[in-house]
């Protein structure tokens, strides 16, 4: 396929390690004001990561800047700690002002900066400082329900103040200094459960359930700064990391008034060993928690009557594959029949995430969608016209858009026209919807749409950005291929120039390969790879597939992973090298791999038990042995170790180590806390043992995201030089 311009790619290294992507300087954080009538949203005007928060009036059209971080926000050095940590979670690169908060009764913004709390009060009226200068970090700070106060927690205790100012009240206690925290989301929970809060106002203003966690049971992982000048605390860290077969953090569920005082702890169940995957309130007042058992077969929805104390099972989800968590839990006030109360849910049980109606008891009323295909996310309900709005992949795979069907029942009306990838944010009348719009040739888009029937109604933003022109980046190639077994598999292909001719090409797969993932997408993210690009216009053909394992194709697609990861995906890797060959693009001869975190893993794992496919491999931070990555993750595909221990082993790069025929580049950060560098330690005391080459690159100063430029820049021409020494 040809490219945005037919000119050769004029991408330099310089171009790969730039942040914003080409195209990707848009509006982020997109929200309705209460009232509907504006918009608000953070971006940078400069085009570079420090984000302001800006606010558009959607009847004039008119923008204006409303709040500009202050200079504490524009270096990541002065962020603390438990800041750096959040933003790993969320693996977020922007700084400035990173999150807001709407007052719903109000009309006030909550800003949470990197010197304390601040609110918005209104165009024209100064910023004001709610808490400045705290001696600890403030972390998850939000409005109660009613606007009238502002909830934080500080040194592991849970923190309530009048909104309109005054003394912050600790209402939580017993956990500072004990090893403990209140009210904050475990390590667990963030980084694999997708839940980032540890406490929930009650829908009155009047409670708060919040969780506290105990992790002193679990053994210190110790991080040493390697490259810092000194020595000692500050140049260390202590993580209590649960390793997987190990055990996890204790985490109790507790409800408190807003005052303070004695704490109503929740009964859980008689089996300590679980997960607390979501917490929510329901309107009248009762609290629902989901429980997840550490297998991750079973899913329970308990519902908790907190006047008398008692509980009951509204749900429970069972998978001999796995349960995948997700936010699709909607409690409705009432029906759409208009008789008693009910909610929303999302199941796998058909083998395809769909939506479901149920009574207040649970019991399911109707499905709301069905087929092949999955639903991604619930983008709202409008009770008025009995309609819910929900994401999904039912146009394509590759492709995600904004559908509504009727919650009495009937089939689903897409209301997103262009094909592609959508984000949506509906308005609070139900009347419009924001719709963040791109494919693999067309950079992002916001525009202004009709909920009724998805119509364009006016374009809000469509920036052009002037590197789109000025490198001509090619556009990839979506292609489908069938596997050995004739499961379709998704790919996308980077050519080289067309002045080298039709191929066969020195060739090299850009890998991820692990579940919960899709890289290969009708998205404009696909086309700004930039190290994709850059290595193509080098010469290489690069080759993108999506594995079975792989994410929003079904469990069926999904399950072929279970207990024995690095099998089935490393066959469909090579399959679709094989496909490559068979089209005469790639040169069996010349093959490498690269990948970081579980695509660092692949590319490790698939030099060794491909040998005969790849010549060549860049394991970035890979996970070399399961047993030295976190419960959660790897035990909902793997199992427990003591329960599998086959499994693990055949699953270890380590396991493989004698096939090794090709070079293989190591690089990793030593400082990562999420994937540690024993990961890459252990696999050259492993490749020593069987007198294998290797090569490493280190990033003293580095976590699981490589963050600073010149850092990144150093990794990107170490790799490019590693693939045109041994492949070209």
């Amino acid at each position: 396929m040809t490219g945005l311009n037919s000119q050769p790619s004029t991408i330099e290294l310089k171009d790969v390690v730039q942040f914003p992507l080409p195209g990707q300087n848009i509006p982020g954080s997109l929200t309705f004001s209460p009232d509907g009538r504006f918009l608000t949203y953070l971006f940078s005007a400069e085009g570079g990561l420090v984000r302001q928060l800006y606010g558009l009036d959607l009847e004039s059209q008119r923008q204006q800047l409303l709040i500009a971080p202050p200079d504490t926000g524009l270096n990541e050095d002065a962020l603390s700690l438990e800041e750096k940590l959040r933003r790993e979670r969320l693996r977020q690169r922007e700084l400035g002002i990173t999150r807001y908060e709407w007052a719903a009764k109000t009309g006030q913004i909550l800003l949470p900066l990197p010197d304390g709390l601040y609110v918005h009060e209104g165009e024209g009226k100064p910023l004001r400082p709610l808490l400045t200068q705290p001696a600890q970090p403030i972390l998850d700070a939000h409005f109660s329900p009613d606007c009238q106060w502002v909830s934080f927690v500080q040194d592991a205790e849970l923190y309530v103040m009048p909104a309109a100012g005054g003394q912050p009240l600790q209402i939580t206690s017993g956990a500072r200094g004990s090893g403990k925290t209140n009210g904050l989301a475990e390590y667990i929970a963030q980084e694999e459960m997708a839940r980032s809060r540890g406490y929930w106002w009650s829908p009155n203003s009047q409670k708060l359930a919040f969780v506290q966690v105990d992790e002193t049971h679990i053994p210190i992982y110790r991080i040493v700064h390697q490259g810092k000048d000194g020595v000692g605390e500050a140049a260390q860290e202590d993580h209590r990391y649960p390793f997987a077969g190990m055990p996890n953090a204790r985490v109790r569920l507790g409800v408190v008034e807003r005052s303070g005082g004695a704490v109503q702890w929740l009964n859980l169940g008689d089996d300590p060993d679980i997960y607390l995957a979501r917490v929510k309130w329901l309107p009248n007042g009762r609290l629902t928690a989901q429980i997840l058992n550490r297998e991750q077969s079973q899913l329970d929805l308990l519902e908790f009557d907190l006047k008398k104390g008692q509980k009951r099972l509204l749900l429970r989800e069972t998978s001999d594959v796995w349960i995948n968590l997700h936010r699709m839990f909607y409690p409705l006030k009432k029906l759409p029949e208009g008789k008693g109360s009910g909610f929303i849910w999302a199941s796998e049980r058909t083998g395809y995430r769909h939506l479901y109606l149920h009574d207040a008891d649970g019991k399911e009323i109707r499905p709301l969608t069905s087929g092949e295909w999955q639903v991604d996310s619930l983008a709202g309900v409008d009770m008025a016209k009995k309609l819910l709005f929900f994401m999904a992949s039912q146009a394509s795979p590759t492709e995600s858009h904004l559908y509504q069907v009727s919650l009495l029942g009937g089939g689903p009306q897409r209301l997103t026209p262009e094909p592609g990838i959508h984000t949506v944010v509906l308005d609070v009348k139900r009347h419009r919807f924001v719709d963040v719009q791109q494919s693999v040739d067309k950079p992002p888009t916001i525009v202004l749409r009709s909920l009724a029937d998805g119509r364009l109604q006016t374009t809000l933003f469509a920036q052009p950005d002037e590197r789109i022109d000025q490198l001509s980046l090619p556009i990839p190639e979506l292609v489908t291929l069938q596997n050995r077994e004739g499961v379709d598999l998704f790919g996308a292909i980077y050519r080289p120039p067309a002045s080298l001719g039709q191929g066969p090409f020195p060739t090299i797969v850009s890998v991820y390969g692990g579940p919960h993932a899709q890289r290969v997408t009708n998205s404009w993210l696909l086309t700004v790879d930039m190290r994709a690009q850059y290595l193509a216009s080098q010469g290489f053909l690069v080759f993108k597939l999506d594995n079975q394992g792989s994410a929003r194709r079904g469990l069926a697609f999904e399950a072929p992973i279970r207990h024995n990861m690095g099998d089935v995906e490393v066959a469909d890797q090579v399959d679709g090298v094989r496909w490559l060959v068979q089209q005469g693009l790639a040169d069996p001869n010349r093959v490498g791999i690269y990948g970081w975190s579980y695509g660092g893993y692949m590319a490790a794992i698939c030099l060794a038990r491909a040998a005969d496919t790849f010549q060549v491999a860049v394991a970035g931070a890979p996970v070399t042995h399961w047993d030295g990555y976190d419960t959660c993750y790897t035990e909902r595909y793997m199992g427990l170790p003591q329960n599998n221990p086959e499994g693990y082993r055949v699953s270890s790069v380590m396991s493989h180590l004698d096939k090794i025929v090709g070079k293989l580049l190591l690089v990793h950060g030593l400082i990562d806390e999420n994937v540690h560098f024993r990961h890459t330690a252990r696999l050259i005391n492993g490749l020593i043992a069987a007198r294998k080459q290797y090569d490493l690159l280190l990033f003293p100063d580095e976590r699981h995201m490589p963050r600073k430029a010149d850092g990144r820049l150093y990794m990107e021409e170490q790799i490019v030089a590693y693939f045109k020494k041994h492949l070209l």
